[in-house]
Parts: structure tokens; C-alpha cells; sequence
């Protein structure tokens, strides 16, 4: 008995548990009645028996075949946002038989013809069958017939890669209320458009942003949007300092450290107007391994716009795995979370979405997530990726995901459980996003901030939660002279408690109070 109760006191005084003693000193995190999802710890105070694990999404088909006369083998640099009762996709249409793998090519296999840059463009009322309007603004190859929405002219350099987004800030005008990046290298072109079709240069040839760059700034799609949970523009570019020496430092001293000595990442900067930018940063990975991160495509996750979601290329660049491929290197798409833009997590070093089965996903620069996360089922999200690129098969494949269905609190059969930081919320009902197995289950208790159990909540008196739902409540009862009622949380709302859960055999995946 001795022995028991000096563990626990010594548990208690460990000045690292904010279970016992010191809870009083721990602030607790606002969550109001805003989604949170488990990606990262922003909510965890400890986990036992119990994981963070990423989930990788599923193919649910080709959507979208590049073939077109004005699109090609090379096509690529897709972002595709949200306008309304429909999707729009905006990506760059090229051709170039010079990296065509000719030893993966079919006999017979039709190629189009090299032909300059253009900004294609298709739309889609449900994410999965996409058309391709006669738009008539650009001649192409004799005819207007197409869906080309911009064609540089001899002074211009935007078609390498174009990335668009409708602007939701409220102060911004008609004319002006859809932007884009445009450029693969110095300068960083912006664009403004009404409509989304018709599109002028916003300042010139004069670059977005002009300090704090180092060598091949822009040379990738470049993201940038409108925070409404901030309130401010967010740019997110492709920078390296590849092939520079660290003891001599011939760039901008200015843009400040960690510098990311020879590879490609990207940097972070604000805006309030679109115009005047903050100095650049490098975005910080914490103490993850350096990689080569080729582009970003960074978005705001549509049901937490607080948390930023990233889906860089992680490119390897001397691997080869055909001998008849071109040029060397292979590449994959992986999976970032940030809270602020600048300062990212990177606990999951493995791949997102791999190259797979198919040889023609494994030439060099393929299988880039394209910008944009979005609803195609009440219990579904999708994302799209670049698959077969260089090849005359180069398409668009949807990929998806239960709703919310990124990371989850992992148990297996042998319990486990989380205990999350003291936290504030608003609302009557806790909802959840889980998955168990028949055998599995998700027990809870409330506790007060020394992680005693509030009366009636403590963690026998949970229901046992079992199934798979999306947005399941969780429902207390109290039993009375008229019978049995929910026990609401409203009389907790606003002060400080910790959420226990108790998981065996289980996936939590996100949290809601309403």
C-alpha cells in the first residue's frame, strides 16, 4: 500500500504532469465550438497506449484525361477551388515528347504535338465528372473552340504555372474578386479577374514579391489565399538556395534563419491588401530531416480554416527506376499541418500518396496533389493528383478520404487513452468523428483541471460509444421520476475541463462541441 501511494504523489509532483499537481497553472486552450481535428497535439497533454496515425487516402478513378490538343503529357501545376454550386480547375496544359518514357510507351500510343504553355480550364457541379467549356477567349491552333483561359503573349511569363483563387475578402472589389500567381521564376506575376475567365496583370511584369528571395524563388506553383479566420492574405512560394555555400551566403541576410541550405522548400509572408508583403520566411519543420519539398499546395482545411493542410512533392532527385526514363528522379506527395502558417508539423515523414502499381507513376516530377480539398459525399472529401506524368496517358485521378479522415487517435485491441490540455468550449452536446471495430469501443470523462471526474461524467458513468459516424453525440443520461434525459454540458461551457478518453480498437479522428 506505501509503496502505491508514494507512486502516485511522485506522479503528481512530476512537473511535466498537469494531471495533478501544478493543473492550476496550465492555460487552457479556446476551442469555442470550432472543428478540431487530431493531427497534431495542439490539444493533447498525453496519450497512452494510444497513436497518432496517418491515413492515406484511396483511388476512386481517373477523372480527367489531359488530352487535349491544348493540354498534353506535361500538364500539370492543378488547383482546383470552390465558386458557388461548382468546382473550377484551373492547370497549366503543355506537351513535351522529350520526356515521354518511350519504354513504357504502348504500340500505337497516340502523342499531342509540343505546342507553347497554356492555362487550361474545366469545372465539375460534383467533383467527379469534370466538362471542359468553349470558352472562345484564346486562338488556339486555329480555332477558339477551347477552354484556355490565359496565353502569354512575347512580353509576358505566366503560363509555367498559374495558380487562381476566388478572394473572399470582403473589402476587395468586383473586378478584382478572383486573383492568381503566375510565373515559374523571377518576377511573380499577380492577376485579377471579374469572372475567373478574363484575366489582366494586376501591376505589370513588376513582381508580387521582391525581397527576401534566394536562387529559383517562384519556380513551382505558388499558393496564395484569402485567411477569413486571420483576416489577412497568406502566400505560400517555392524558394531554394540550391548549390549555395553556407560560409558564403550570397543572398538576402534579411530573410532571416533557419536558412535551408541546398534544397528546395518554401517560404511563408502576409499581407492585409495583396500588395505590400511581409518579409519572407523560411517555414520552419521543426527538427524534421531536410527534404526536397518541390511544391507546397498549402489550403486552408474547409471545415477547420484555422488549420493550415500542405501536400508537398517530396522529390527525390537522382533515383531513377527505368533506364529508358529521360531524367532522373521520383517523387510523392506528404502530409503537413500548421496553426499559423510559418511553423509547420512534420511527424509524418512517411508518404501520403505514393507512386503505386502503375511504372508510369515513378518518372521524374509525377503525382502532385493539386491544391484544394473538397466535399464529394456527406461522409467524403476529396483530393486530386497528377498521375503519368511525361506520358501520353497523363490524367487526373480523385483520390478520397472519410471526412475529417487525415490523422485519427489510434487504439488497437489492447486499451489505450488520450487526455487532452485543459480546454474552453461552447455549446450544449460534444460530437465526435470515430470509427471502432464490432469488439472496440470510446469511453469519456470530464474532469476538472486537478483531473478529478465532474459528477456524473466521470468515466463509468460514459456511455459506450461504438459504431462509425462522421458527427456522432454523445449522449449522458441522468435517470429521474419522469424517466431518463440527456445530461447537458451547458453548465460546464466556459470553464476549463480536460476530455479523457478511454479507446480500445478505435479511430478518433475529430472533436466538436455545439
Amino acid at each position: 500500500m506505501s509503496k502505491k501511494i508514494c507512486l502516485l504523489v511522485w506522479v503528481g509532483l512530476w512537473p511535466g504532469n498537469q494531471l495533478l499537481g501544478g493543473a492550476e497553472e496550465a492555460k487552457p486552450v479556446d476551442i469555442g465550438s470550432r472543428l478540431e481535428l487530431f493531427v497534431d497535439d495542439f490539444l493533447i497533454e498525453r496519450m497512452s497506449g494510444v497513436e497518432l496515425k496517418l491515413h492515406r487516402p484511396r483511388s476512386a478513378g481517373k477523372v480527367l484525361s489531359y488530352d487535349a490538343p491544348w493540354e498534353g503529357n506535361t500538364s500539370f501545376y492543378t488547383n482546383i477551388l470552390k465558386d458557388g454550386d461548382r468546382l473550377r480547375m484551373y492547370f497549366r496544359g503543355s506537351n513535351n515528347k522529350g520526356y515521354v518514357d518511350t519504354g513504357l510507351l504502348k504500340p500505337g500510343e497516340k502523342q499531342v504535338e509540343d505546342h507553347p504553355f497554356t492555362i487550361a480550364y474545366a469545372e465539375s457541379r460534383d467533383g467527379i465528372v469534370w466538362e471542359r467549356p468553349s470558352l472562345g477567349l484564346y486562338e488556339f491552333q486555329g480555332s477558339k473552340d477551347n477552354s484556355i483561359v490565359w496565353m502569354d503573349n512575347p512580353d509576358q511569363s505566366v503560363t509555367d504555372c498559374m495558380y487562381v483563387f476566388k478572394d473572399g475578402n470582403p473589402a476587395a472589389p468586383d473586378s478584382q474578386r478572383y486573383k492568381a500567381l503566375g510565373g515559374s521564376s523571377y518576377p511573380l506575376v499577380a492577376l485579377v479577374s471579374p469572372d475567373g475567365f478574363r484575366w489582366t496583370e494586376m501591376q505589370g511584369q513588376k513582381s508580387l514579391i521582391r525581397k527576401g528571395l534566394h536562387r529559383n524563388a517562384f519556380d513551382a506553383l505558388n499558393v496564395a489565399f484569402w485567411d477569413s479566420y486571420r483576416k489577412r492574405y497568406s502566400i505560400f512560394f517555392r524558394d531554394s538556395d540550391r548549390g549555395i555555400s553556407p560560409h558564403s551566403l550570397p543572398f538576402d541576410h534579411t530573410a532571416g534563419p533557419p536558412f535551408n541550405y541546398g534544397n528546395r522548400s518554401f517560404k511563408f509572408a502576409t499581407s492585409e491588401d495583396f500588395v505590400d508583403w511581409s518579409m519572407p520566411r523560411w517555414v520552419d519543420f521543426g527538427g524534421a530531416a531536410t527534404e526536397h519539398l518541390y511544391t507546397n499546395g498549402t489550403t486552408p482545411y474547409y471545415r477547420a480554416p484555422h488549420i493550415y493542410m500542405a501536400f508537398p512533392k517530396r522529390f527525390q532527385p537522382w533515383r531513377k527506376r527505368f533506364a529508358s526514363t529521360p531524367y532522373p528522379g521520383a517523387s510523392e506527395a506528404v502530409f503537413l499541418t500548421s496553426r499559423d502558417g510559418l511553423h509547420w508539423d512534420r511527424r509524418f515523414m512517411e508518404a501520403f500518396v505514393r507512386p503505386g502499381r502503375d511504372p508510369r507513376n515513378w518518372t521524374h516530377r509525377n503525382n502532385l496533389v493539386a491544391v484544394g480539398i473538397h466535399p464529394t459525399a456527406p461522409d467524403e472529401i476529396s483530393l486530386y493528383v497528377v498521375r503519368n506524368y511525361n506520358m501520353p496517358s497523363c490524367h487526373l485521378e480523385r483520390m478520397v478520404l472519410r471526412t475529417d479522415g487525415f490523422v485519427s487517435v489510434h487504439a488497437g485491441y489492447n486499451s489505450g487513452e488520450l487526455v487532452t490540455k485543459p480546454i474552453l468550449f461552447k455549446g450544449d452536446n460534444l460530437y465526435l468523428n470515430y470509427a471502432t471495430s464490432a469488439a472496440g469501443s470510446i469511453r469519456l470523462e470530464i474532469q476538472d483541471l486537478a483531473g478529478n471526474p465532474l459528477a456524473g461524467f466521470a468515466l463509468e458513468e460514459s456511455p459506450l460509444i461504438w459504431g462509425d459516424e462522421i458527427e456522432g453525440k454523445v449522449r449522458w443520461v441522468r435517470t429521474h421520476s419522469k424517466g431518463t434525459s440527456d445530461r447537458p454540458l451547458r453548465r460546464f461551457a466556459g470553464n476549463p475541463v480536460r476530455l479523457r478518453f478511454v479507446m480500445k480498437d478505435a479511430d478518433l479522428y475529430s472533436i466538436r462541441f455545439k
